[in-house]
């Protein structure tokens, strides 16, 4: 395990709208306020994208990801962690659950999906945290890496 410390900064409430594309919105809002470090929450609806949804085999030297398409509007929640690549983007790696007609997907947003209507955020800003996203050869991911 590796770990970093830090505080609450400061908390936004944000509201997406139709079409605002996920993760990406909130990765240009965090640019524009200077955040780096942060957690997230979602609640709202997701519309069309789609998601990871695991490896192909899981046990594979260099996972393969499966991707899921989003369609149609999906009740949805999510949680994540926004740190900055090696360049010093932030990066939102989020993980939700999205509903619809009884049925749930589950997976990694980070391919993109769309607010259905409404989004809601909270992005709690982290102070002093101090880990960035790298490449990890054995896998392929870019992986969280505190320091």
């Amino acid at each position: 395990m590796k770990t970093t410390e830090g505080q609450v900064g400061r908390v936004f409430v944000i509201r997406l709208e139709d079409g605002d594309e996920m993760p990406g919105c909130v990765e240009d809002f965090a640019v524009e306020k200077g955040i780096t470090h942060a957690y997230a929450a979602l609640v709202g609806g997701l519309g069309e994208g789609q998601v990871v949804v695991g490896p192909r085999v899981s046990d594979a030297e260099k996972p393969e990801p499966m991707l899921l398409p989003v369609n149609g509007a999906h009740e949805s929640a999510g949680i994540g962690i926004l740190a900055p690549d090696e360049n010093g983007r932030p990066v939102l790696h989020m993980h939700a659950a999205l509903g619809r007609a009884g049925s749930t997907l589950t997976g990694c947003i980070r391919p993109g999906v769309k607010t259905w209507v409404v989004g809601e955020v909270v992005l709690y800003e982290i102070l002093g945290a101090n880990a960035v996203r790298r490449p990890d050869e054995k896998t392929g991911f870019v992986l969280l890496q505190p320091e």
